[in-house]
């Protein structure tokens, strides 16, 4: 019988493991060196609070049996169960944000043609912290978190999910549900074909091609007669975008599209996602309206995240991850059974003096060539031979 794994499940090998762990550790570092502490919320949740935001549709969480009435799920992401772990918590004391968390776990999730997924992401909550300064923190800690990995050619690809849906509802209402899901696919040639009156048409056309250089595309949206009641939101991404420039941010690493944007109301501010080389290595946004799911006296506290896709970034970054892994400093033999105990007290001994570097011990009482042939195949430089008598012959090959 052949054991295989469920669709979407993964084996991480030694060297997955290192890349993964190299990625890890240095995000973790720069996650730390903002102020952010780890949380760890459960593998499992009921399903009504992992959909209680309403960012998650049902269908992909993946359900377990339970002997309970409630329906339990495997996390598909992190948002909901971090806010759920914290709104009772928070308990009205403003005093008490805002709160720097991140994670670093697995999630799973349901595909559409009925497959399961599970991946890893790594990520960032700042709860309870609204306006420019918080907004402009999340977006400069993602660069920051990008460069530590020395990642090449990746792009934020920001939006406003307050603005897009302002200037969606300047549209007669009739027409509304319709664009947005044109805006939420990216569907252009459908919008031109939709059957809509000649003016409405040319406003949505206008809307989807919202995309380019920020400060182009904020210069158009200005001088749009349509737009002069947004003035507010225009001018807060402005400021967001200047804030953005002026602390170091690069400008060609920034596009401003404000046809991005997804179906639901979970996101009540900027989104944004980042690309790179065909991958999309993280994406996150504001949800002001979430904590007040989870408070017991449906107290809203605004709030900020993101998340990186690790297996994205994994692929993204291959050539500059390690591909071997670390090798043994030293091979301990036992010439004889009689000197296995001393073998083994000179590799503890080896071990405490050489700063954690791995020392393997042989296993088998083998001729010494085929021994010599063995450390070289795991690049091992150095064998300690030891006799009966305790004495060592060191070895370098």
């Amino acid at each position: 019988m052949v054991h295989q794994l469920p669709t979407g499940a993964k084996d991480l090998l030694p060297v997955d493991v290192a890349q993964k762990r190299w990625i890890e550790s240095r995000i973790q570092q720069v996650f730390q060196s903002w102020g952010y502490q780890r949380i760890i919320t459960p593998t499992v949740e009921h399903l009504r609070s992992l959909t209680a935001g309403g960012a998650v549709d049902p269908e992909s969480v993946i359900q377990l049996h339970s002997n309970s009435i409630d329906i339990l799920g495997l996390r598909p992401e992190f948002t909901a169960s971090i806010a759920r772990a914290y709104a009772a918590r928070l308990g009205g004391d403003i005093a008490t944000c805002p709160q720097r968390l991140y994670y670093n776990a697995n999630v799973f999730r349901r595909r559409a043609n009925n497959t399961s997924d599970e991946s890893f992401q790594a990520g960032v909550e700042l709860l309870g912290a609204s306006g420019l300064l918080a907004d402009g923190e999340i977006l400069m800690l993602l660069a920051e978190s990008l460069d530590c990995l020395e990642l090449q050619n990746w792009q934020i690809i920001l939006g406003d999910a307050r603005l897009t849906s302002a200037l969606i509802a300047l549209l007669p209402e009739q027409y509304r549900d319709k664009v947005r899901q044109c805006l939420a696919s990216l569907d252009r040639i459908s919008l031109a074909e939709m059957d809509l009156p000649t003016d409405v048409k040319s406003y949505a056309l206008q809307l989807i091609d919202l995309r380019g250089k920020p400060k182009d595309v904020l210069s158009r949206l200005s001088s749009s007669a349509w737009t002069s009641a947004l003035t507010g939101e225009i001018s807060y991404l402005k400021s967001l975008i200047d804030l953005w420039e002026t602390t170091g941010g690069n400008s060609d690493r920034l596009i401003l599209d404000l046809s991005f944007m997804q179906t639901f109301d979970y996101y009540t501010g900027i989104v944004f996602e980042v690309a790179c080389n065909n991958y999309v290595v993280a994406q996150g946004g504001r949800y002001d309206r979430l904590l007040g799911v989870y408070h017991p006296q449906n107290v809203s506290y605004p709030s900020i995240g993101f998340c990186l896709n690790l297996e994205d970034l994994q692929q993204a970054l291959q050539s500059r991850l390690p591909q071997t892994l670390a090798t043994s400093a030293c091979l301990v033999v036992a010439k004889t059974p009689e000197a296995m105990q001393a073998a083994f007290a000179y590799a503890a001994q080896l071990r405490q003096s050489t700063d954690l570097e791995a020392i393997e011990l042989e296993l088998e009482f083998r001729a010494a060539d085929p021994i010599r042939n063995h450390a070289r195949s795991r690049g091992i430089p150095q064998i300690a031979w030891v006799n009966s008598d305790g004495a060592i012959d060191s070895e370098t090959l």
